[in-house]
């Protein structure tokens, strides 16, 4: 196993709600489980019927097609939040209002384009994620405050994805192929 992208201990995530989705995700490599993450979100967004995309299910309060913008956002920011913090910068990094973002609706597309903006994305930070040098994902930066590493983020991508998709499958009552055959 590649040792900068284990499963992350209490130096690399702080925050009990951040370990609480990390320890849902299973595997030892996050570069594995991102790169199959890849595979879900196709499968995910071929099993939506297009009346499911813009309902709202009770007790949720955004549609499908807000809840994958919202992982299309998150992916962005944790790119940045990885990238910073691998590099060093001392910066105190903001915290993210994901509801302004969703009230917002600013960027609501069709399905099939966020799925590929959040591929893309999810492409990008793997692929900065593979050239960051070992020293530099036990870099220890700061989001509103609390530590955290480019591992810990790295994990946290893919536990919030999980979370999110979880929830959709739940809610349209679908069960997709998660993991490449």
């Amino acid at each position: 196993m590649n040792t900068k992208s284990r499963r992350p201990n209490d130096e690399d995530l702080s925050l009990p709600a951040h370990r609480a989705l990390v320890d849902r995700v299973d595997g030892e490599c996050v570069l594995k489980v991102l790169a199959d993450q890849l595979d879900w979100m196709c499968n995910l967004a071929g099993s939506l019927s297009a009346e499911l995309v813009d309902c709202v299910h009770a007790p949720y309060t955004w549609t499908v097609r807000q809840v994958v913008e919202h992982c299309v956002d998150a992916e962005r920011i944790f790119g940045e939040r990885m990238l910073r913090i691998a590099a060093g910068d001392p910066t105190d990094l903001p915290a993210w209002d994901e509801n302004a973002y969703a009230d917002a609706q600013f960027g609501l597309g069709d399905l099939g384009d966020l799925i590929s903006e959040l591929g893309n994305l999810r492409q990008a930070n793997l692929l900065l994620l593979g050239r960051i040098v070992p020293a530099a994902w036990d870099r220890v930066g700061r989001v509103d405050s609390h530590p955290i590493t480019p591992r810990g983020i790295a994990w946290l991508t893919a536990g919030h994805l999980q979370h999110h998709f979880e929830i959709i499958e739940r809610r349209c009552e679908i069960s997709p192929q998660r993991s490449p055959v």
